[in-house]
C-alpha cells in the first residue's frame, strides 16, 4: 500500500488461520467462507444483480474529485465512479494492470520513451456524451493546477512537466505538450527519460477523464462526473453519499467491474464502535475505510467461531510512522531526533493500535527493497531504550529533555497511538502535547502545510503510509524528495532534503532491472533511517468483519482491501 501463499499489494498477507476453498486460478474460484478466506478466493460468489450495498465510515473522504484524493480507501470506492487507461484487476491473489478505457495494454516504443494507448468504443459519460483521447489528457492536465487542486498524488507532473513549468488548464490555454491526442480514440505520453513504472501512474484516479465543459474547478469534487457504472445521486459532506446506477455505462466495455448492486449507500461519520454493531446485527454490510473492527470487537470476533469465518485479517501495506520535523526545533538537530528513535517501545504502540509487526525501516515487506535486517536502533524488541534516548538527549544539548507537540488525528486509534508514543517520550523528559484534528482537512492543509507545521511548533506528526503502487517508486519519493516539499498538499512531513537521498531516487526511477532497482530502493531505506527523521512503528493489520449477505468478497492485493468494485447483496 507483505510473503506468505496469501500476500497483498506490497506487504505479505498473514495466513493466520488458513485460506478456505480451493481455486483453479481464475480469481472466480467458490469458497463458502472462513477465517481469512478472502485473502485468496471470492467468498460467495455471484452474478446476481441488484439490493443496496451499504456502507459505513467514520471519517469523510478527503475529496470525491479524483484529481484530489490521496486515502487508499477512496481510492477503492473511486474505481465505482470513474474509469481509468489502466486499473488492478478485480481478482485475488494479483496485482497486475488490466485494459479498463483502454483496448489493450500500452504500445511502448524502442527507446521506452513513447506509451501510446487506443481508447475502447461506445466509452461514455453519465450524460451519455462520448470519453474522448482529449478528456483523459484533460483529467492529467488538471492535476498541474496546484494552486486549485491540491492534495492528491502528483507523479504525472514529475514525469511529464519536463521543464514546461505548465500550471494547468486554467492558465490562458497554455497545452501539456507531452501528451498528444492525434485522433478521439488515440493518446500518447512521451516522456523525457524511460521510465519502468509508467503505467501505474495511469491507474490512479488523477488520470480519470474529465469533460472540460462540466469542471467547476475547486467544487468538482462536489458531484464528479462519472465514466464508471455508478454515478452520484447526492453527496451530503460529512454525512451520507449515495450512488445509483449509471445509464450510460456499457458493461460490454467493462470487463473489470461486477456492477452488482442497484445502489450503494455510505454513511459517514459513524462512530467506529457503532459500525462495529452494525456489522454484527446486519444494518451495514461492510465498513468503507476497512480499517479494522475496535479491540472489544476484535476479541468478541475471535472467540466466536461463527463471527470469525466471516472475517479476514490481512496485512495492508501500511506503516504507521511518526515524521520528525527537521524544520522544527529542536527536530532540527539528529541528536534529538535520535533520541526520539530510542525512546519510543513500540510494543506499546502495538498494543495501543491492537496489532500489526513491528517496523525496524519505513519500506514493508513485500515491496522490493525490503530490508528485514533493517533496524539501526535496534527497536525491532518493542522495548524503549531510555539509556540510548538520555545520551542522544544530552548529545543534542537537551539533557533535560524538551517539549514539542505531537500532530494526530482526532480517530480513537490514531489517538491511541499517539497517547503510546507521548507516554514512552515522558519517561525520558520529553513532554509531548497532542494536538488533534479533522482526519479529513489533516493531510491535505494540518500538517500538509508547512508553514501550518511551523507556526504550530509540530515536531512529531503522525501518518500512515503505503505504496500508491507496489514498487518502491510507488513508495518513498513522496516521502522523501525534497524537490516535492509544497506549500500545501505536502506529504514530505518531516521535510528532508537530503542530496544523497534526492540522487538515489533520480537513478532508481529510470532502473528497468528490477534486482538493480531494488538494490537502490533498499540502500536508500538504509538512509532515510540513518537521518533519524521517519520513526516506523508498525506495519498494519486490520481485522475486518464482513456481513454474511456480501458476495464476491476478495483481498485486491494491489490496495490490500475488499474489492468494492465486485461487492454484491444476497
Amino acid at each position: 500500500m507483505r510473503t506468505t501463499v496469501c500476500s497483498a499489494v506490497v506487504v505479505a498477507m498473514l495466513l493466520a488461520g488458513g485460506c478456505a476453498g480451493k481455486g483453479n486460478g481464475t480469481g472466480e474460484e467458490t469458497a463458502a467462507g472462513g477465517y481469512d478466506a478472502g485473502l485468496t478466493r471470492v467468498v460467495n460468489p455471484s452474478a446476481t444483480p441488484g439490493g443496496t450495498l451499504r456502507l459505513a465510515s467514520a471519517n469523510d473522504a478527503d475529496s470525491w474529485d479524483p484529481t484530489r484524493s490521496y486515502i487508499n480507501a477512496v481510492y477503492n470506492l473511486q474505481r465505482l465512479y470513474v474509469r481509468t487507461l489502466l486499473t488492478p484487476a478485480a481478482a485475488p491473489g494479483t496485482t497486475a494492470l488490466v485494459p479498463d478505457l483502454a483496448e489493450d495494454q500500452p504500445a511502448v516504443s524502442a527507446d521506452g520513451l513513447t506509451y501510446t494507448f487506443r481508447l475502447r468504443d461506445n466509452i461514455k459519460f453519465e450524460d451519455g456524451s462520448p470519453i474522448r483521447a482529449k478528456d483523459v489528457k484533460y483529467g492529467i492536465e488538471r492535476l498541474f493546477a496546484q494552486d486549485v487542486l491540491s492534495g492528491g498524488p502528483t507523479y504525472l507532473i514529475d514525469q511529464l512537466d519536463q521543464g514546461q513549468e505548465y500550471a494547468g488548464p486554467y492558465r490562458d490555454g497554455a497545452d501539456l505538450r507531452s501528451v498528444t491526442t492525434p485522433d478521439d480514440r488515440t493518446i500518447a505520453f512521451h516522456l523525457a527519460e524511460p521510465f519502468a513504472d509508467f503505467p501505474y501512474l495511469l491507474a490512479m484516479g488523477v488520470a480519470a477523464p474529465v469533460p472540460q465543459v462540466k469542471d467547476t474547478g475547486e467544487r468538482y469534487g462536489d458531484m464528479p462526473v462519472a465514466s464508471g457504472p455508478y454515478r452520484f445521486e447526492r453527496i451530503e459532506a460529512g454525512k451520507k453519499v449515495v450512488w445509483v446506477r449509471n445509464d450510460a455505462w456499457d458493461p460490454a466495455t467493462d470487463p473489470v467491474r461486477k456492477a452488482l448492486p442497484d445502489r450503494i449507500e455510505l454513511t459517514i461519520g459513524t462512530e467506529p464502535n457503532e459500525i462495529d454493531r452494525q456489522l454484527f446485527d446486519g444494518t451495514i454490510d461492510a465498513d468503507a475505510g476497512q480499517g479494522g473492527v475496535q479491540p472489544a470487537s476484535q476479541a468478541k470476533i475471535r472467540l466466536d467461531p461463527t463471527l470469525k469465518a466471516n472475517a479476514d485479517e490481512p496485512t495492508t501495506g501500511f506503516v504507521q510512522y511518526a515524521a520528525l520535523s527537521t524544520r522544527v526545533a529542536p527536530f532540527d538537530d539528529i541528536h534529538c531526533r535520535r533520541a526520539v528513535q530510542y525512546a519510543v517501545g513500540k510494543h506499546a504502540v502495538q498494543l495501543a493500535r491492537g496489532g500489526g509487526q513491528i517496523a525496524g525501516g519505513m519500506l514493508p515487506p513485500g515491496i522490493p527493497g525490503y530490508d528485514d535486517g533493517l533496524d539501526p536502533y535496534r527497536t525491532r524488541s518493542g522495548q524503549a531504550q531510555p539509556d540510548k534516548a538520555k545520551d542522544e538527549l544530552k548529545r543534542c544539548g537537551k539533557p533535560d529533555g524538551f517539549d514539542t507537540v505531537i500532530a494526530t488525528t482526532g480517530s480513537p486509534r490514531s489517538l491511541k497511538t499517539a497517547e503510546a508514543v507521548q507516554s514512552s517520550l515522558a519517561a525520558v523528559g520529553i513532554t509531548a502535547r497532542l494536538d488533534p484534528s479533522d482526519p479529513s482537512l489533516y493531510a491535505r492543509s494540518t500538517v500538509g502545510s508547512p508553514d501550518n507545521v511551523h507556526n504550530k511548533g509540530y515536531g512529531i506528526i503522525m501518518s500512515a503510509w503505503s505504496a500508491d503502487f507496489p514498487t518502491g517508486y510507488g513508495f518513498y519519493p513522496t516521502l522523501v524528495d525534497g524537490r516535492q516539499i509544497r506549500p500545501s498538499g505536502n506529504n514530505n512531513y518531516a521535510e528532508l532534503n537530503d542530496p544523497l537521498i534526492n540522487q538515489q531516487l533520480d537513478e532508481a526511477r529510470t532502473v528497468a532491472d528490477p534486482v538493480r532497482a531494488a538494490g537502490i530502493w533498499q540502500q536508500l531505506d538504509a538512509e532515510v533511517m540513518d537521518s533519524a527523521s521517519m520513526l516506523p512503528l508498525v506495519y498494519d493489520q486490520v481485522l475486518n468483519y464482513r456481513n454474511p449477505r456480501l458476495t464476491n468478497v476478495f483481498v485486491n492485493q494491489y490496495y490490500g482491501t475488499w474489492d468494492v468494485t465486485a461487492l454484491g447483496v444476497a
